[in-house]
């Protein structure tokens, strides 16, 4: 791993080529795959960009959404490739590409020690000897990609059935195994798909070659050690290794959000760092089990495995805090790359917003057709479009990608509840159901509320390359982390590398938390709201546990606080404030309903 940090996936466009960007520059990044049209407005760009032949892979062609997704990351691999080669070959002069790659590096890097040593040496000899050394060690970040496991919805053939091996997360899959990537990883989030999973079980790219090295690697998102363990298991039984476990915080990240039941991110890497041996050869053992029932060889000791850890992390002390405490492979820095033009690809209007956006502009939204919450930032034309078609009286969206399909309430197939079809068809259930007007008024607005991502969170690329991904709909959502409203300016690639790696502070003068104490307070929050819904014992029992499981988080920030691995006396002060609020949440929030 050149760098100790990696960008991670951000909503569907906005790392859509991030490797094209970044990954000459040895920084690793992960492209969503699921959104397919996007990936053939991507191809389209790119080739047209070239000068070389776009043939079109239509949607009416036999496994067209694999077939995209496999070119276009064999596109991008050729992209990338070429740029590290040329990068190679240029001048160690100011300014120049090859400059640029060693600067970057984090300071203790042997790489970047000999980089120094080449700037400050004297001997012609030395020098030469060095530069041919420095330039033979240039490698590339990785392009990894992203399946979020939920998004998964059947596609049927023209005798209207399913089509096997055909649903939206299994064709993206056989897309990026049958890619030309090496030294690859493909990202699942968002919990675990047996459909999925078993199809990755047949395969045999993600095996270790005769010389024990996976060319295709397999990471699971997970927002606690037990997910890791039971994910791991079910993995491991089908002959698949899991190289790394990248954990999220439930609340303090981008996106969809998955809280969990008040565990801090603290204790949970806690876990991870006291567990990992034990969660390796818990799993080895399973892993080799499968190997040998399939007579494929069997490595003589685990392959390895990595803990990395992204959601909110903010400052160079708390990337080294991550990686000397905790242990981590890496460190995920999503919602700040977003301010990076040279890392994402975000349109200079939503960048704008990004920008100015305040605590109260980023909320934890129930927009999302999932059913999952969804952080969210205000005021760009995705929401403005959805209000529009409110007040106009024709609510909801033209649902044309249909990844978030999931709704089987009034069809037999699947429809996404963000659709005009959805949305009418509830409507009209909810007005002549007679209910209580503050009931219908409520449920009314739920309905009204969710808004079309698959075009929401691709379009940004669209007006980025002044293409079009769906006619007739331009309206952009970004999904940013609450960490966005620290983050108040346009930023270079440079500055960014430099901020984590302690050499600069893009953020000197703006009033930040720890990244623990922001997502405790988060946390609170979300109690506090909870417990405003609370209809009954066995939930008000669920939120006591959480409660507690936010003091015992407490408790053990207290204990990291007084062993100096997170120092200054604002962070006490902000555990005492935490406990202090959580104290006084009372069951009397709880309102039972008879």
């Amino acid at each position: 791993m050149v760098h100790e940090f990696h960008i991670p996936v951000m909503g569907l466009a906005y790392t859509i080529d991030s490797p094209v960007k970044v990954a000459r520059f040895g920084i690793s990044s992960v492209i969503s795959i699921i959104e397919d049209r996007l990936i053939e407005m991507m191809r389209k760009h790119y080739y047209t960009e070239r000068h070389e032949p776009y043939l079109p892979i239509s949607s009416k062609e036999v496994d067209y959404r694999a077939r995209r997704i496999t070119d276009y990351l064999n596109l991008v691999n050729r992209m990338v490739q070429e740029q590290v080669e040329k990068l190679r070959t240029a001048a160690f002069e100011t300014g120049s590409d090859i400059v640029k790659y060693f600067e970057m590096l984090p300071e203790k890097s042997p790489v970047k020690q000999l980089y120094l040593q080449f700037r400050s040496a004297t001997s012609a000899a030395s020098r030469t000897a060095m530069e041919a050394k420095l330039r033979s060690l240039i490698v590339p970040g990785a392009i990894d990609v992203n399946i979020m496991t939920k998004t998964d919805k059947n596609n049927y053939g023209k005798d209207g059935q399913p089509i096997e091996d055909g649903s939206d997360a299994v064709a993206a899959l056989r897309g990026y195994a049958n890619s030309e990537l090496r030294g690859s990883s493909i990202v699942f989030s968002a919990g675990m798909n047996p459909r999925l999973y078993g199809y990755l079980e047949k395969c045999r790219q993600f095996d270790a070659d005769e010389d024990g090295v996976m060319h295709k690697k397999v990471v699971v998102k997970v927002s606690d050690y037990r997910s890791a363990l039971i994910q791991g298991k079910f993995l491991a039984k089908k002959g698949i290794w899991v190289s790394e476990f990248r954990i999220e915080s439930g609340l303090n990240c981008g996106g969809h959000a998955f809280a969990t039941d008040g565990m801090l991110m603290g204790p949970i890497l806690e876990d991870f760092r006291t567990g990992k041996t034990e969660l390796c050869n818990t799993l080895f053992q399973l892993y080799t089990d499968a190997l040998r029932k399939r007579e494929a060889h069997v490595p003589p000791a685990p392959p390895p495995m990595v803990i990395t850890a992204q959601g909110g992390i903010g400052s160079h002390a708390e990337h080294n805090m991550l990686r000397e405490y905790y242990q981590l492979g890496t460190t995920g820095w999503g919602t700040p790359f977003l301010l990076v033009p040279e890392a994402t690809t975000v349109d200079a209007h939503t960048r704008l917003q990004l920008g100015k956006a305040k605590s109260e502009d980023v909320v934890l939204s129930h927009h999302s057709p999932m059913g999952v919450r969804f952080h969210y930032l205000k005021g760009l034309s995705g929401e403005a479009e959805r209000l529009s078609r409110i007040r106009d009286g024709k609510p909801g969206s033209p649902c044309t990608e249909k990844h978030l399909s999931f709704n089987t309430e009034f069809t037999e197939r699947p429809i996404c509840t963000a659709s005009i079809q959805y949305q009418r068809l509830k409507i009209d259930q909810l007005q002549k159901a007679r209910l209580p007007e503050k009931e219908y008024q409520a449920q009314l607005a739920e309905v009204l509320g969710k808004e079309c991502l698959c075009t929401g969170l691709s379009n940004s690329a669209a007006a980025t390359y002044n293409t079009t991904l769906v006619k007739n709909q331009e309206s952009i959502t970004i999904c940013p982390g609450p960490n966005i409203a620290f983050f108040n300016r346009e930023a270079s690639l440079q500055e960014m590398c430099d901020h984590i790696y302690g050499r600069a502070d893009i953020l000197q003068g703006v009033d930040r938390p720890h990244m623990f104490i922001n997502e405790l307070r988060l946390y609170i929050a979300y109690l506090q709201e909870q417990l405003q819904q609370c209809t009954g014992d066995k939930m008000a029992k669920q939120l006591d546990a959480f409660r507690e499981n936010l003091l015992k988080g407490i408790a053990y920030y207290r204990q990291l606080h007084h062993s100096e691995v997170i120092t200054g006396e604002a962070f006490g002060r902000m555990l005492d404030e935490a406990e202090t609020q959580i104290g006084e949440i009372r069951h009397t929030a709880c309102v039972t309903t008879l």
